[in-house]
């Protein structure tokens, strides 16, 4: 249902920002009676959910156990996941794939017409639930039509979200509490106020930090930001997943190659047409990404190549148009015909591990905002994601902050006055290519000194630059009216500091987080915690090691 351009100050029951499968999940996991909001920055399929081609991690197999999926998530994280996040996560991936089947999500069956399960890197068994090789497709267009459907689901498309609203930045006293928060209609350029009990951040990771990512545009930290600045506590930035098969093209360079090729036996090659995987790790292409994506790096610098090759031809070319059609019709438009021919790959910033520090019901620090998904930070991924946990975590978490929501809600609570968005003392920017400059400098910034290996050295430059470009955006910020591109800058540059600042915290190279000056792993295990400054002070972020 579209409730676009009626008025600029909105009353819902929950208020959603994202449309992927966290946010969706959510929204279908409501009771029809309440009144929900769902905020897209683009369409309502533009969010990374879609782009998923890998699947869902659920143990269905008899021969596969709880315990199993428990245990590879904890080695794939380098131990540094939260058991209690495991366990939660893992038990719901039954339930999850349930509710995707009960909203009409078509999964490939095998041959017993059975969910037919592949397996990805770091799994010890064949517990990935698919849809050919377009998982996320399958997701995201299904649960848009379903929440379409639904009458008490209010869509606003192009809305950007720009800041929450709580009860502590208007001064009252007390808890801290979300009333709402303002967000930009991109079609008007008008800025509305949506106010609501409860609202949920849904919004994706931060991988736009970065010059080379898989992301979709719309992937710039907007949730994590608006969080931290409201004065919710984020956790374990420093753990950046770098994808490490991302097709090396200039006409598709945010295309990846999905890792359940290398789950159904294709190769890392050399120009040489060496298989160099093995030298790094005895599980070879199945290692988990952390480990594929360093060994490539390494690969690229030692050789001063620009690529290296991931080669499925010597499977039966049958077999490859079945489990990858997606690719082969892709590629093929590219002039890469992967039955044949080898495919040029390079990582690519992919996922964001840390995030928002969240409950078992995705409730933040503060009372009535929940954050979902990559926004978020459960404990789950430790210090490197496990490939296909990341969608089962959004359907789980979707659901317990649904049942959350639902047993706190107060028909009667009250709504504070709230103040609508003055841009009185703005003016329209004057020169755009400010905000190009410092988008291009940051992205580059980040991709050089804070990439998938860092040095003290590195991290200093990077934060002094950081540090400076962040001056220049608040400063414009303050000075000129609010567009997609200077909210999306001002998001990407603190989200930015976190992942520089906590990886200075962390002196040691765990999972995502390889320092050459710190080579060794800690004997204790830490998560690293990132406090919000006071509302009324301008400080630097304090960082904080906390026991996992």
């Amino acid at each position: 249902m579209d409730m676009s351009n009626l008025h600029t100050t909105h009353h819902f029951d929950v208020i959603i920002v994202g449309s992927g499968g966290a946010g969706l999940s959510l929204a279908l996991s409501l009771p029809d009676h309440f009144n929900i909001a769902v905020l897209a920055k683009s369409t309502l399929t533009d969010a990374s959910t879609f782009y998923a081609q890998g699947g869902i991690a659920a143990v269905l197999d008899e021969t596969d156990s709880l315990e199993q999926h428990i245990d590879d998530t904890m080695i794939a994280g380098a131990h540094l996941c939260e058991i209690n996040a495991v366990r939660q996560t893992v038990e719901g991936g039954k339930p999850s794939v349930d509710f995707l089947l009960k909203h009409g999500v078509q999964f490939t069956l095998d041959e017993q017409e059975q969910l037919h399960l592949t397996r990805e890197g770091g799994h010890s068994q064949r517990r990935i639930i698919h849809a050919a090789d377009a998982t996320g497709r399958a997701i995201s267009t299904t649960l848009v039509q379903r929440a379409q459907e639904k009458q008490n689901i209010h869509i606003f498309e192009n809305y950007i979200a720009i800041d929450l609203i709580c009860s502590k930045k208007l001064g009252h006293a007390g808890e801290n509490r979300a009333l709402g928060l303002y967000a930009l209609d991109e079609t008007t350029q008008k800025v509305h106020t949506f106010l609501a009990p409860s609202t949920a951040l849904a919004c994706g990771g931060a991988m736009k930090a970065y010059l080379y990512t898989s992301n979709p545009d719309i992937a710039t930290g907007d949730g994590i930001a608006m969080a931290y600045r409201a004065g919710c506590r984020v956790a374990n930035m420093e753990f950046n997943q770098f994808h490490p098969t991302c097709l090396y093209h200039p006409q598709a360079r945010s295309f990846l190659i999905t890792e359940a090729m290398r789950g159904e036996g294709a190769y890392l090659r050399l120009p040489d047409g060496e298989r160099f995987m093995l030298r790094f790790d005895e599980r070879a292409e199945l290692a988990p990404r952390d480990i594929v994506a360093r060994a490539i790096d390494y690969e690229i610098k030692r050789l001063g190549i620009r690529h290296v090759w991931l080669d499925i031809t010597h499977k039966d070319e049958t077999f490859i148009k079945e489990h990858f059609p997606t690719l082969y019709a892709r590629l093929l438009e590219l002039g890469i015909d992967i039955t044949k021919d080898m495919i040029p790959v390079v990582p690519a910033a992919h996922y964001t591990c840390g995030g928002v520090v969240v409950d078992k019901n995705s409730q933040t620090d503060i009372v009535g905002l929940y954050a979902i998904g990559e926004t978020s930070y459960t404990g789950l991924h430790g210090a490197n994601r496990m490939a296909s946990n990341s969608l089962l975590e959004c359907f789980v978490y979707g659901m317990s902050a649904a049942k959350h929501i639902q047993e706190n809600f107060k028909a009667d609570q009250p709504v504070p006055e709230v103040p609508e968005w003055d841009d009185s003392q703005v003016t329209n920017p004057d020169e755009d290519v400010v905000i190009l400059q410092n988008w291009d400098e940051l992205r580059q910034t980040m991709w050089n000194y804070v990439g998938i290996v860092r040095t003290t050295k590195r991290l200093e430059r990077a934060l002094h630059r950081i540090e400076m470009l962040k001056r220049e955006i608040t400063e414009y910020y303050q000075d000129y009216q609010v567009s997609k591109n200077l909210i999306e800058l001002r998001n990407l540059v603190l989200v930015s500091e976190m992942i520089v600042r906590c990886a200075m915290q962390r002196k040691e190279s765990r999972g995502l987080h390889y320092t050459l000056d710190y080579p060794e792993q800690l004997p204790e295990l830490r998560k690293t915690v990132l406090i919000p400054p006071s509302f009324e002070v301008e400080q630097p972020l304090v960082n904080v090691g906390l026991e996992a």
